[in-house]
């Protein structure tokens, strides 16, 4: 299979890619034909050739079983010993059972199990008569106690990782790189994509960004740190990956109860500084050490788009940190565009870029301004675009801020359609995630054009790109929301 490594030369320079500790001839032989196992897909790679953890998490031999008959959940969790059982209250199942994976601690009524379980441990989950609907990793501490791995339904008609975190992550792996492939990622003119997107991939906590031979792998829940070398063994078998970079979210981190450095994962230290990548044929110099991963493969269909409505237009690109939509504009053969972003490394990059891309700097050029401050200038000088972007950072991070975000979305958009030219294209989004799931966006912009003065049109309603698979059970999973408008 194309998606993993076909040849990597020596163990290791396998190891090195993998962060692991170089395999010996004596423990697998001279032969190069056992090296080559080793680099199979995981589908047809042995047990053994992932770290291994003690022998209780293994599953029960297939021996305990009758031949053809079927085995249950509640047949596996047998064979566990001192597994502990999180039983949810009476009228709180069915979410769960629907495939909501995030078990809030409200929803429990009791936890059965001596000693009880600690934060990491495999727990099963039961309805208030002790039945399991599914099994999921136990927290002790965050508001999520657990996040279901599996449902009973799916453990029954495949219970070859049952209550076994290293075969689930090696299936959950290579189905994420069986879809990505799927829908032509990576290809000749796109090498940065989403290899796991957290629920959207059956993973709650783990995203997996791609970018060229890098994969950043961003933490944010207490099991993912515990399995973190299983975790990076994986992704370092897929194809292209030659280093890997570990990035705990330290804050939500610290809610599930560790206390994690930001300094760095001393194995992410053969990792470049910076990273020269491509997306849709346009060339982007990114810093690793940048916001989020490192670079918004979100909006990649909506960049995209930028470039094939922005021919002899004049193009402003507002909060446009790394110059993606600006950069786009003036490959689609935009007359004139503008960057505008506060932060200094944002746009050394973004200059860095224009360059990169061998475009002319008298057309596109980029300025450290404050968003507001910049906007009031220009609607004060009768100054307009025929096509604006804005695409501010998130401004209602929880929805306890929701009405005074919305206060802030509305002004910065009144703003944006006062700089457009009438007849003209705004591309507005909000990545706040309490904001998209409020579903009062639209409002807020409708707000936003009265204040303005301006009527609106809605020419396309998008969201994450196709990479970013959401959970309709868990639709706090979504969080973008952008609008293509017509402003009159």
């Amino acid at each position: 299979m194309l998606q993993y490594i076909e040849s990597l030369g020596s163990t290791e320079a396998v190891a090195k890619s993998c962060h692991c500790t170089p395999w010996s001839a004596s423990e697998f032989g001279s032969n190069s034909v056992m090296l080559r196992m080793q680099l199979l897909p995981a589908r047809f790679i042995k047990p053994r050739a992932i770290p291994s953890r003690p022998a209780s998490s293994a599953l029960p031999s297939s021996s305990s079983s009758p031949a053809g008959a079927t085995t249950t959940l509640e047949d596996v969790a047998a064979d566990h010993e001192g597994l502990a059982k999180v039983v949810l209250k009476k009228g709180k199942t069915q979410v769960f059972k629907n495939g909501n994976p995030m078990v809030y601690s409200g929803a429990v009524d009791r936890i059965i199990g001596r000693p009880p379980p600690k934060t990491g441990d495999a727990v099963l989950v039961t309805d208030g008569s002790e039945r399991p609907i599914g099994w999921g990793m136990y927290n002790s501490v965050s508001m999520f106690c657990v996040r279901l791995m599996q449902l009973e339904e799916e453990a029954t008609r495949d219970p070859s990782y049952v209550l076994n975190m290293e075969k689930l992550l090696e299936a959950r792996l290579d189905a994420a790189v069986d879809l990505r492939r799927s829908m032509g990622l990576p290809s000749d003119d796109t090498n940065i994509y989403r290899l796991v997107n957290s629920e959207g991939d059956r993973l709650s906590g783990l995203i997996v960004d791609v970018f060229g031979d890098v994969a950043v792998i961003a933490s944010s829940a207490a099991w993912i740190e515990k399995y973190k070398q299983e975790i990076e063994f994986l992704v370092g078998r897929v194809r292209n990956v030659n280093h890997i970079k570990w990035r705990p979210s330290t804050d939500i981190l610290k809610e599930e109860g560790l206390e994690i450095s930001d300094q760095g994962d001393p194995g992410s230290s053969s990792c470049p500084g910076r990273v020269k990548v491509m997306e849709n044929g346009i060339c982007y110099l990114i810093s690793l050490e940048g916001q989020k991963t490192g670079f918004y493969a979100d909006q990649r269909e909506s960049r995209h788009l930028i470039s094939s409505i922005s021919r002899d237009r004049r193009v402003l690109d507002v909060c446009c940190y790394s110059g993606g939509f600006a950069l786009n504009a003036a490959s689609g053969g935009a007359k004139d565009v503008i960057g505008i972003d506060s932060s200094s490394p944002a746009l050394e990059l973004a200059k860095e870029n224009i360059q990169l891309n061998k475009l002319d700097p008298g057309r596109i050029s980029f300025l450290r301004e404050d968003a507001t401050e910049f906007m009031k200038g220009a609607a004060a000088r009768n100054e307009s675009w025929d096509v604006v972007i804005l695409d501010p950072p998130k401004l209602a991070p929880r929805r306890k801020v929701l009405q005074s975000a919305s206060g802030m979305y509305r002004n910065l958009n009144s703003l944006a359609m006062q700089i457009t030219k009438r007849g003209g294209l705004l591309m507005t989004c909000s990545c706040s995630g309490a904001m998209t799931q409020s579903g009062l966006f639209l409002s807020v912009l409708q707000g936003a054009a009265s204040m303005a003065g301006r009527r609106i049109t809605v020419l396309r309603q998008a969201g994450v790109a196709c990479d970013h698979p959401i959970d309709p059970s868990y639709l706090e999973g979504a969080y973008l929301t952008n609008f293509l408008l017509r402003v009159l």
